[in-house]
């Protein structure tokens, strides 16, 4: 099989690299196409990947382009992980909101708003290259904000686009531990929107064992969501949410943190690989490790420090996530091994509050047909309110960057929970404006 990933040059590409390596089945991927705009940045992660591939027989030849028609022809699977304006552009979308007073981060409140502004328009053309390129090919998605990106992409490529996220596995895989049960025996009802989603039932052999667990003090403190969120919160709630929905459930404390920190996640990770980016000497792969070592380390930490969860476990550091997740959603339809993952994928009903083609995030059966949303329980009054927000706030972003309509792009940023006057909306979008070029096709719009 053919693997293209667009951002070739991205920080995590060798943990995908990694999974192909040790993935030894029939139809294993035999070619991988690198693309990125940025051919210094894919060099650096080529050596990485050359170091990986060592004294590996057969591993997966690797090609690297910075020509997005060369890297679509002929691919059977895209995996698509761009950044448009890099990590300065995320500095920027953090930065911002934060002086303004509201939260900055990368997929959440205004931060995320901005960054779906900017991405969906390359998205957008992407997802169209594909379309006539390679019609019979699968896009993975990965770029953030992950449900919009899909959203988007699926009007021009339908159910042949896919959204993944590690967030839900790597939920599912600490909740399992704290049960002392195999990740692999368990169904997990979850059920929301990317980084939007809440654990309702966890059910092994037909026995839901999430009932016992939240009112168990020691085991729902033991892994990051119960420490992060608070047992009593989630006795509260009746779920485990995601761990993205601290920036809606503590947001003021997310807020006062990250205002007092030195730096945003964004200018941190931009210190963090700029050694490893221009280091030319050495192992690569050394440097990469650890990298990323100090990049899981320092996840969430004003969050942590917020409400003193305390440092993450040496478990949640390592990797096997997204890339994992991609790995079984691949050969599932490639081979034909059928399998069930939390993805994100048109509704089809699955969530009864949001219409067909609204991208949600939830249990799929995956096959050679692609995955198809099982039906779930309907989502608590309290969670349904604020998917249904967020979702129009998602449909806001796509009409802005379909469009050009700056009044879209206003009302994505007033309409959101977690900005709070529609003023500071057109005084938010005009700063991003200033400070990021991808924005100009807003300018003068309406």
């Amino acid at each position: 099989m053919r693997l293209t990933i667009l951002g070739g040059g991205g920080f995590r590409v060798p943990l995908v690299y990694r999974a192909l390596l040790e993935d030894r089945g029939k139809g294993r991927v035999t070619h991988v196409t690198l693309y990125d705009l940025d051919a210094s940045r894919m060099a650096t992660i080529g050596r990485v990947l050359a170091e990986q591939a060592e004294g590996v027989a057969d591993a997966p030849e690797v090609h690297v382009t910075t020509d997005l028609d060369e890297a679509l022809t002929g691919a059977d699977f895209v995996f698509s992980a761009i950044r448009v304006g890099g990590l300065e552009g995320r500095a920027v979308d953090e930065r911002v909101a934060l002086q303004e007073g509201v939260l900055g981060q990368e997929t959440v409140g205004a931060g995320g708003i901005v960054y779906g502004l900017r991405t969906l328009p390359v998205a957008d053309h992407i997802a169209r290259r594909v379309a006539a390129l390679a019609p019979d090919a699968w896009v993975i998605n990965f770029t953030n904000p992950a449900g919009t990106v899909t959203e988007a992409m699926s009007r021009h490529l339908g159910d042949r686009v896919i959204g993944i996220c590690d967030s839900p596995v790597g939920l599912g895989r600490r909740v399992a531990s704290a049960l002392g049960v195999d990740p692999a025996a368990v169904w997990l009802d979850y059920a929301g929107l990317n980084h939007l989603g809440w654990l309702r039932a966890v059910r092994v052999e037909g026995r839901d064992l999430l009932p016992g667990l939240l009112q168990d003090e020691d085991a729902l403190t033991s892994f990051e969501e119960g420490r992060l969120f608070g047992a009593e919160w989630l006795r509260t709630i009746g779920a485990i949410p995601n761990e993205y929905l601290h920036y809606y459930y503590f947001n003021r404390e997310a807020v006062t943190a990250a205002r007092a920190a030195r730096q945003t996640r964004g200018e941190l990770l931009i210190d963090q690989q700029r050694r490893f980016y221009t280091e030319t000497t050495g192992s690569a792969l050394a440097l990469w490790e650890s990298t990323r070592l100090e990049r899981e380390t320092t996840y969430m930490a004003e969050n942590r420090e917020a409400v003193g969860a305390g440092e993450r476990e040496s478990c949640d550091l390592e990797s096997g996530g997204y890339e994992q997740v991609a790995l079984a959603l691949m050969r599932a339809i490639a081979l034909d091994e059928r399998t069930t993952l939390i993805l994100n994928v048109r509704n089809r009903g699955s969530i009864g509050a949001l219409d067909g083609d609204a991208v949600v995030e939830v249990p799929c059966f995956v096959d050679a047909n692609g995955a198809r949303p099982l039906a779930v329980d309907p989502l608590p009054d309290h969670a349904q309110g604020l998917v249904t927000s967020v979702k129009a706030v998602e449909r806001a972003i796509i009409e802005a960057a379909a469009t050009g309509s700056r009044q879209s792009a206003v009302r994505a940023l007033a309409v959101h929970p977690l900005v709070d006057s529609v003023k500071l909306a057109g005084r938010l979008l005009e700063r991003y404006e200033q400070e990021l070029p991808q924005l100009g096709y807003l300018r003068g719009r309406n």
